[in-house]
This record gives structure tokens, C-alpha cells and sequence, in this order.
């Protein structure tokens, strides 16, 4: 039995009824099943989970500069405020239109994204030895957000139209692979090892899904293992240190190892309960670097202990697992491989960056899902969970005794 499956049937309807199933989503006599069915079935749960973890993020942020008025001070803070509202209305404004329209809009989707990383190859933005933002004018993002985005899309349409394939051939999945490797070349190019990684890590977990013989896998495998000493030649020399400090800690305390051995005291010195709101002493004596960005949850961890943490991970726990459910029950392949790709990135981030705070992995620069500070992340994440609650929203359309038209 298939992981996700999906609904083979649709109840008995009159020609009307099943006439409005079919246009509705593009218009025709969409008032009448939006006002039925789009708001009944709108995501409280998904809803609920977003503005929880957004208002715990507002507050952490706060912690974090707050009396040093580090890292540029209030004036971070209120930018925060500012991407929250335009990532909330971004949010809204994906759930309004039918995710099926974009598979057909994926392959320009990803080819703009593949060009915008082009772009910033040339015309980007040095900052701290890498270019990975582009400015347009008054905007400046990071357009390796966007290309997160289109691979997702890219790849849920092609497995999505070979879903009649029995088995996957290693040809067969040549074109996914371009599709993963040519954004994902131009990223390490940035040099942005974490995003990279992280793309690798969500499409890899998206190929799972798809029917794909074990000797492929291990092929890939072995592939990918006779590329690492390519790999490690073509790291940055920050990059190579932050690996060897993460497979040894003290080989430089007070260098490459001091963000480390920073936010492992941050933790641990939370213990049970915390030492209480705004009472994090790494965090207020400015022990903790990037405690605004990648080091977000040491900051909460110290602060709200190891009750504070779980209760953090529980919100991101039950938002995975609600995705999934999302995923499961969505109405067509395609947004069932959206949803699956989502999650891999929510997944994948918290798991990245908790390991990266805690010594577990090397710090490869991957915010706090929803939680560290930036505009581009923030922004992109809000499309996806808003793409997610789209889903959601419309997975009744073609299922058994949806009662359209009761």
C-alpha cells in the first residue's frame, strides 16, 4: 500500500455539482465553492502553530538585543515586525489561487530562480566574503530562497507526471538530478555551503518518495562519497575550519571553536527551567555570537531551560506531522510532493540548525525555521506554509462525500 494514498473516487453528484468541482478552482463559478468550501475547510491548526511560533520569535529577538541594543539595536526588531506582517499578507495571498496552477508555472518558476543566482554571481552584494543577496532597487533577497521554492516545484511536477512509472531508471532520473545539481552548484559557488546542503538534503528526501530501485540509491551513494575529497578542495578555508572545529572542539576555542563552545554554555547553563525572560547573562554580556540569527535557540534555551526547549520542539513537532497529514491527504500527486517537499524543508532546517547550536553538526549557517532573523527566509517560509495551507484548503475537492453543493 503507497505511503500517501489517494482518494480513486468521487461520490455520486449531479452534472452541475461536478461541473462546478471542475471549473471552480479556475474561475467559472468559483464564488460558490469558495465561500463553501475554501473558508470551511481553511487550517486553524496550521493557523494556530504559525502565530504561536512567530510571537515566541518576536520575543526571543527582543531577548537577544535587548539592553546592549547589539547588532543594530530596536531597529532590527521592528524590521522583524515589519517581514512578519509582509510574510502574514504573502501567507494569505498564496492560499487565494488553486496550487495547481503551478505546475504549470514550475519550469519558468525554476529557470528564474537558476537566472537570479546567475545574477548574483555577477552583480551580488559582497557580505562577509560572500555574495548570496542581490539588490533591485529598493529589495534586496537572497535568491537562494527562491531557488528552494522552484526545485520543489520542479521536481513534485515531473514525479508527479511519471506516477504511472512502475520502477525509476538511473535515465530516467537524469533530469531531476540536473535539476537539483545546476542551483545547487551555483549556491556552493555563493559560497553558501549550508543552503546547498540543505537543497541536496530536501530533494534527496522528495526522491525517496518516488519509486527508485536500492542499487540506484547505492550507486548515488558511492557516487556521492568519491566526491568528497572534490568537495572538501573546492571548500572556502573558513568553511574547512568550521569543519575540523566541529570534529574537534578545542583544536581553537578562541577562534573557530568559540560560537560552539558559546552556545553550549548558553544551553546548558538554562538547566531546567531557565533563567527567565531577558535574564540570559551569555546573551546580555554578548558571550553568544549571531544570537539574533543562527544562534536564536541558544539564546531561548538559556533563558527558558529545558522545559522552554521541549515545548519550542513540541510546536515544531506537531507542524511537521500536521504537513505530513497535509501531504497524505492531498487530492492529486502533485500537491502531495509539494507538501512532502515542504516539510523536508521545515525538517531539515530545525534538525541543521539545532545540531549546528548544540556541537552535533558544523555551523553551515542555517536559521531557525521561523525563529532567526531575516527578511529572505522569513518571507520564503511564509510562501511555503501559506502553499501548504493551499493544499490543505482544497483537499476535499475530489474526495468520497465531501458534501459539495449540501
Amino acid at each position: 500500500m503507497p505511503l500517501f494514498p489517494f482518494p480513486s473516487r468521487v461520490r455520486d453528484m449531479g452534472s452541475r455539482e461536478i461541473f462546478i468541482l471542475r471549473c471552480a478552482p479556475f474561475g467559472h463559478e468559483g464564488r460558490q465553492v469558495f465561500d463553501r468550501r475554501l473558508i470551511q475547510n481553511f487550517d486553524w491548526l496550521l493557523l494556530i502553530l504559525l502565530l504561536l511560533l512567530a510571537a515566541i520569535s518576536v520575543a526571543n529577538l527582543y531577548s537577544a538585543i535587548y539592553p546592549t541594543k547589539a547588532f543594530g539595536g530596536q531597529a532590527i526588531f521592528y524590521r522583524q515586525i515589519y517581514w512578519f506582517i509582509l510574510g502574514f499578507s504573502v501567507f494569505l495571498l498564496v492560499t487565494t489561487f488553486n496550487y495547481k496552477s503551478l505546475e504549470r508555472l514550475a519550469r519558468p518558476v525554476w529557470l528564474i530562480s537558476v537566472a537570479l543566482l546567475v545574477a548574483v554571481l555577477i552583480l551580488g552584494k559582497w557580505t562577509a566574503g560572500s555574495r548570496r543577496w542581490l539588490s533591485l532597487g529598493l529589495i534586496t533577497f537572497q535568491p537562494s530562497e527562491l531557488a528552494k521554492i522552484s526545485v520543489i516545484l520542479l521536481l513534485a511536477k515531473m514525479l508527479s507526471e511519471r506516477d504511472h512509472v512502475a520502477e525509476y531508471t538511473l535515465r530516467e532520473l537524469v533530469k531531476p538530478i540536473l535539476i537539483i545539481l545546476i542551483p545547487t552548484a551555483l549556491i556552493l559557488k555563493e559560497p553558501d555551503l549550508g543552503t546547498a546542503l540543505l537543497l541536496v538534503f530536501v530533494s534527496g528526501s522528495m526522491m525517496l518518495f518516488a519509486r527508485i530501485n536500492w542499487k540506484i540509491y547505492l550507486g548515488i551513494g558511492i557516487t556521492a562519497i568519491g566526491c568528497v575529497p572534490l568537495l572538501w578542495l573546492g571548500l572556502k578555508d573558513y568553511q574547512r575550519e568550521r569543519i575540523l572545529t566541529f570534529l574537534n572542539p578545542d583544536r581553537d576555542p578562541l577562534g573557530a571553536g568559540y560560537h560552539i563552545k558559546q552556545s553550549k554554555i548558553a544551553i546548558g547553563s538554562g538547566q531546567l527551567w531557565g533563567k527567565g525572560y531577558l535574564e540570559g547573562t551569555q546573551t546580555k554580556l554578548n558571550f553568544l555570537p549571531e544570537q539574533h540569527t543562527d544562534f536564536a535557540f541558544s539564546v531561548f534555551a538559556e533563558e527558558w531551560g529545558f522545559v522552554g526547549s521541549i515545548v519550542l520542539l513540541a510546536l515544531y513537532f506537531i507542524l511537521i506531522l500536521w504537513g505530513l497529514d497535509i501531504a497524505r491527504n492531498s487530492k492529486d500527486k502533485f500537491g502531495t510532493m509539494v507538501a512532502v517537499g515542504i516539510v523536508c524543508i521545515m525538517l531539515w532546517q530545525v534538525v541543521i540548525n539545532l545540531g549546528m547550536v548544540m556541537g552535533l553538526l558544523p555551523v553551515v549557517g542555517i536559521p531557525l525555521l521561523l525563529f532567526s532573523y531575516g527578511g529572505s527566509s522569513l518571507i520564503s517560509t511564509m510562501a511555503m506554509l501559506g502553499l501548504l495551507m493551499n493544499i490543505s484548503m482544497r483537499r476535499f475537492m475530489f474526495q468520497e462525500g465531501s458534501g459539495l453543493g449540501q
